[in-house]
């Protein structure tokens, strides 16, 4: 047992992805972005004209919360939305017991609440969905039965992407509501949903970062539940 839990924790400390200091540089220089870290999640709120929207942000395995801080700068500013990006226990989505509520505690002044994540963190995130307004899954697929939930939910997917390759995201379609909505973003790999740098395993992205991040906060802002 010793040498189980001190495998899981080498693990879990082994290879951490964290933020590009570019991107993550640029988006705490915006004024229109408020970035406030509870220790238990980081919370990116819009300076002003915040809409009561709000999104519970699971990352995926081994990356820093803050190498998502840029992917969500469009969606915060642009569109009013409250995003709260969770820190994981030991880096791990599936070793994080805590409740949804645990997160959306952080933002009081947000109404409606979709939970997401990206890779594993998305298979976390279908665990909660059932607390949630609506679901979006980031590069990831649901591994419990959804289907008959009747939630909304949106699944952002790459065509390069070498993990959670479309193979894998039609594969899983079974598993969400009829009406869910897919969307593949040409050019885009597994960390392209990121803004971590390039992960093991994945394929190579050929679409511009900035346009992926618009295409994310574009598709948000059409699909996250108003208030």
């Amino acid at each position: 047992m010793v040498l189980v839990v001190g495998g899981i924790l080498i693990y879990s400390q082994v290879g951490v992805m964290g933020a590009e200091p570019g991107p993550l540089s640029e988006a705490q220089a915006n004024p229109g972005l408020t970035i406030t870290d509870d220790g238990s999640g980081i919370v990116l709120s819009p300076t002003s004209g915040a809409t009561g929207q709000g999104l519970v942000f699971i990352p995926g395995a081994k990356v820093e919360a803050e190498g998502y801080i840029a992917t969500f700068a469009d969606t915060v500013v642009d569109d009013g939305v409250t995003v709260v990006i969770t820190k994981p226990w030991l880096n791990l989505a599936f070793f994080d017991p805590r409740p949804l509520s645990t997160f959306t505690e952080l933002a009081p002044d947000v109404s409606t609440w979709a939970v997401g994540g990206h890779s594993l963190g998305g298979v976390r995130a279908c665990q909660l969905a059932s607390d949630a307004d609506a679901l979006v899954l980031f590069a990831s697929y649901c591994a419990n039965d959804l289907s008959a939930s009747g939630l909304p939910v949106l699944s952002l997917s790459g065509s390069e992407d070498g993990l959670s390759t479309p193979q894998k995201i039609a594969d899983a379609k079974g598993e969400l509501p009829a009406n869910a909505t897919f969307v593949e973003i040409p050019g885009a790999s597994h960390a392209s949903f990121g803004a971590y740098g390039p992960q093991p395993g994945d394929g190579t992205p050929t679409a511009d970062p900035a346009e992926v991040d618009r295409v994310i906060a574009a598709q948000l802002a059409g699909f996250l539940p108003r208030p």
